[in-house]
C-alpha cells in the first residue's frame, strides 16, 4: 500500500494554482515518490496569479521556444529570459511577490517541487545554514548539466516506470557529488543485500537501507554505488526483474500478479520495463522458456 506522505505533498504543490492556464501532461502523482513531486506542463501565453511557494520549485524547459520570453518578478528582481531548451529557473520557498508571464507557447516544461525537509536532510552533510531551503537563489534561464540530467531522468521515470521508481527518485533527489573518498565495509553491505533479498516483494526505501547500513541516506547511496558499481535503486530494480523472469519461466502466476510482485503500478508499466531490459516482452520470454 502506498503511504500517505507522497499524496500529502502532492496536494500541497502549487502547480495547479500557480499555472491554471497550463495543461498538465504528466505527473508523479500516485507513483509513491516521497521526496519530490514532478509535473510536466505545456504553457500557452499567460500570466500567473501571485502564489507563495511552499516548496522550492525548479523549472526545466524540456522543449523550449527561443522566440518568446519568460518574464518573472520576485525577490526584488525583474527577470526576462528566453525559454530555450535546457534553460532552468529556480524559485525558493516563500517568495511572496513571484509573478510569471509567458509571452509565447512552451510545449514542455518540467516543474520539480522540493520540500524543506529534503534540504534539512542534507544540512549536516554539507554544513548548510539553519534554514537551508531559504538559501536557494531566485535565478532565471541558467544552464546546469547536472540538474538537467536529473530532471530528464525523473521525467523518464514518470513516463516509463521502473521496478524501483520511488527509490530511484529518492537517490536522484540527493544531488550527486564526488564520491572517491567514500568506502563501505563488507559486513554492512552484506546486511543490506540480505535485507533486499528478504523484502524484494515489499516496499524498499533508501532510508530503510541507509538505516541498516548505519549511514545517512546521502552517504549510503554513494557508498553502495562504489561497492557494487551500481546505485541502490538500480540494484533493487535489477533483482526484481530477475525474480520476475523466474516467475515467468515457472508459469504459475498470472502476468498481473508478477507485475505486482515486481512493485509496478500496472501490467503495462511492467511490460515496458521488461522489454527495455531484455529486448522481449514478458509473454515472449515466457514462451521461450517452455
Amino acid at each position: 500500500m502506498v503511504d500517505q506522505a507522497p499524496r500529502a505533498m502532492e496536494s500541497q504543490t502549487h502547480g495547479a494554482r500557480k499555472y491554471p492556464a497550463s495543461a498538465l501532461l504528466e505527473s508523479s502523482a500516485q507513483l509513491g515518490w516521497s521526496t519530490i513531486v514532478a509535473e510536466l506542463r505545456s504553457h500557452g501565453v499567460s500570466e500567473t496569479p501571485v502564489v507563495v511557494p511552499q516548496h522550492t520549485e525548479i523549472c526545466l524547459a524540456i522543449v523550449g521556444n527561443e522566440n518568446g520570453l519568460v518574464r518573472r518578478s520576485g525577490a526584488g528582481q525583474n527577470q526576462n529570459e528566453a525559454p530555450r531548451t535546457g534553460a532552468i529557473w529556480l524559485s525558493p520557498i516563500g517568495v511572496g511577490d513571484n509573478v510569471v508571464a509567458v509571452t509565447a507557447p512552451i510545449s514542455q516544461t518540467l516543474h520539480l517541487y522540493l520540500p524543506a525537509a529534503l534540504f534539512d536532510r542534507l544540512k549536516e552533510d554539507f554544513n548548510l545554514p539553519t534554514a537551508p531551503a531559504h538559501s536557494i537563489c531566485y535565478l532565471a534561464g541558467i544552464r546546469d548539466e547536472v540538474i538537467l540530467q536529473i530532471g530528464r531522468s525523473l521525467l523518464a521515470e514518470i513516463t516509463d516506470e521502473t521496478a524501483a521508481g520511488r527509490m530511484y527518485v529518492e537517490t536522484d533527489s540527493l544531488a550527486p557529488v564526488e564520491t572517491s573518498s567514500f568506502t563501505i565495509d563488507h559486513g554492512r553491505i552484506r546486511r543490506v543485500l540480505d535485507y533486499i533479498e528478504a523484502n524484494i516483494a515489499d516496499e524498499i526505501t533508501l532510508e530503510n537501507l541507509a538505516g541498516i547500513a548505519g549511514y545517512s541516506a546521502f552517504h549510503f547511496a554513494r557508498k553502495f554505488a562504489l561497492a557494487m558499481g551500481i546505485s541502490p535503486a538500480r540494484y533493487v530494480s535489477q533483482r526484481r526483474l530477475e525474480n520476475a523472469m523466474v516467475e515467468l519461466a515457472a508459469g504459475k502466476l498470472p502476468l498481473a500478479e508478477i507485475a505486482f510482485n515486481a512493485r509496478f503500478s500496472s501490467q503495462a508499466s511492467f511490460t515496458r520495463a521488461f522489454h527495455r531490459a531484455t529486448g522481449v516482452t514478458p509473454k515472449e520470454y515466457q514462451r521461450s522458456r517452455r
